[in-house]
């Protein structure tokens, strides 16, 4: 649905607050990801599922870095604004910062109020407000995503399955890739085993991790630091220094894989 819809059926919170506002989780704003997003989507239409606010259509077709965002959104300027105030502070700050390759972005979200946000922002140029876990597409979100050709995750791996997954791809001649960044802590390997049948491979990122955020407490390091442990993993230097981090799997049909692997693709964009 376009912001016109929208805006009439889901009244956004009273206050979208600086917090709020930032990526949860947070997305990885690196050189790296952008690159391999940039070519998974060949200039095409880009499904960012568990989209929140927007920010990873902020990243992506933005020159702005999530450091930047941050600031902005914990300074007390931005923090003083009314949610009216704020979307139209937004609507001018990304305007300025739009990039001239900038490509469309479809969000999926069971947060009708962030993805009414994004919509009011000018970072999504769609939204949906279903849970694909539990029910199937519906007609307008099946219509929206025909010429998707890239699908992010960037916080929902670890509560999602193929299930989401598999309408979007099935019985497309040419399926989107899907590029998903997977806390440390939680495995991929479900999603990717249910979407191999489907003739997609999936690829992990081997040559680096992508900071997510800090722990809240020292409770919850502690969790990371032993799943990470006893997934086999290594912690130190990066869990035990106080942040999440995540690894980048992209899963795409296997003759692509094959004929350029996922190292050649993120060292070539």
């Amino acid at each position: 649905m376009s912001w016109e819809h929208w805006s009439t059926r889901y009244p956004i919170t009273p206050r979208a607050s600086s917090a709020a506002c930032c990526p949860w989780p947070a997305s990885p704003d690196l050189p790296g990801a952008r690159r391999a997003a940039r070519a998974a989507s060949r200039g095409a239409t880009v499904l960012d599922v568990c989209c929140s606010y927007g920010i990873n259509a902020a990243l992506l077709n933005h020159r702005v870095t999530l450091e930047e965002l941050y600031d902005r959104y914990t300074s007390p300027r931005i923090v003083r604004l009314t949610t009216a105030e704020l979307i139209e502070s937004d609507r001018k700050f990304f305007a300025e910062r739009r990039r001239p390759d900038a490509v469309p972005v479809i969000g999926l979200d069971i947060s009708a109020p962030a993805v009414a946000y994004g919509l009011a922002a000018g970072l999504l140029d769609m939204g949906f407000v279903e849970n694909l876990e539990t029910d199937a597409p519906s007609p307008e979100l099946y219509r929206a995503t025909r010429g998707t050709r890239l699908i992010t995750l960037t916080g929902g791996a670890s509560f999602l399955s193929a299930r989401t997954f598999r309408p979007l791809l099935e019985g497309r001649w040419e399926p989107p890739w899907v590029a998903a960044f997977v806390l440390r802590t939680v495995s991929y390997r479900d999603i990717a085993d249910g979407l191999a049948p489907l003739g997609l491979t999936t690829e992990r990122d081997t040559s680096r991790t992508y900071p997510q955020r800090r722990f809240t407490d020292a409770d919850e390091q502690r969790y990371a630091v032993a799943a990470v442990a006893a997934a086999g993993e290594d912690p130190r230097g990066k869990e035990t220094e106080g942040l999440f981090h995540t690894a980048l799997h992209l899963t795409r049909p296997a003759a692509q894989a094959t004929a350029r692997p996922l190292p050649a693709l993120l060292r070539d964009r």
